[in-house]
């Protein structure tokens, strides 16, 4: 049985939408984030864009096993707005993405069920234009060996297909490598089948 999956869907690139609904102008964009702090320069900058806008929603979901996620109504009210995109993100488990909803208000009231039925929609049309890709969690492992067996530890890398991060021959051989998630357990009893070879994680990528 599965346990968990080692891959996880993001936006390739920033995406946009626009929805109109009783003159209300909802215009959502979609941004790919790895880290919370990148949030707040992109929010800034459509502030600016945007100046008569009377709101600007909002959900974050971050990290591979999609785990974090914030979100913000700013101002509409509470769960009509910042929840409905977030539910989105959710429904197409897509994660490491900041969608902000730009709303110019047209004069008629949308009601709770209307605002979260247009925060909605043009979510799921900003994901819609959006490039979706599937991206390998891996784990980064030093592993260091001596010259005699760097013919063993380099077939291994090749017939695996491990991805070289950075190398180093010196007195001791160094290489990072990533290791899908999956594979960590298996691969690293392989290496260290290999006489003389140490491993170190290093983190996750």
């Amino acid at each position: 049985m599965v346990l968990f999956s080692d891959t996880y869907k993001t936006i390739a690139a920033p995406s946009e939408a626009a929805f109109t609904d009783r003159g209300s102008r909802f215009i959502a964009f979609a941004y790919p984030v790895t880290a919370e702090e990148q949030a707040k320069p992109l929010l800034d900058a459509l502030r600016k864009q945007h100046p008569r806008a009377v709101h600007f929603c909002r959900a974050m979901r971050l990290t591979p096993d999609r785990s974090v996620f914030r979100i913000s109504d700013d101002g509409e009210p509470a769960g009509s707005a910042g929840r409905p995109i977030l539910n989105t993100l959710l429904s197409a488990d897509v994660t490491n993405i900041f969608v902000v909803v730009v709303r110019y208000f047209g004069g008629t009231l949308l009601g709770v069920p209307g605002l979260i039925n247009a925060y909605k929609t043009v979510t799921v049309q900003a994901l819609a234009s959006a490039d979706i890709v599937e991206r390998t969690i891996s784990d980064i492992y030093r592993i260091e060996f001596g010259y005699a067996v760097m013919n063993d530890v380099m077939k291994l890398i090749k017939q695996h297909d491990l991805p070289v991060i950075h190398q180093q021959f010196d007195n001791r051989c160094l290489l990072e490598i990533a290791i899908a998630k999956g594979n960590v357990n298996r691969m690293i009893d392989m290496v260290g089948d290999i006489s003389g070879v140490k491993s170190t994680y290093l983190g996750t990528i």
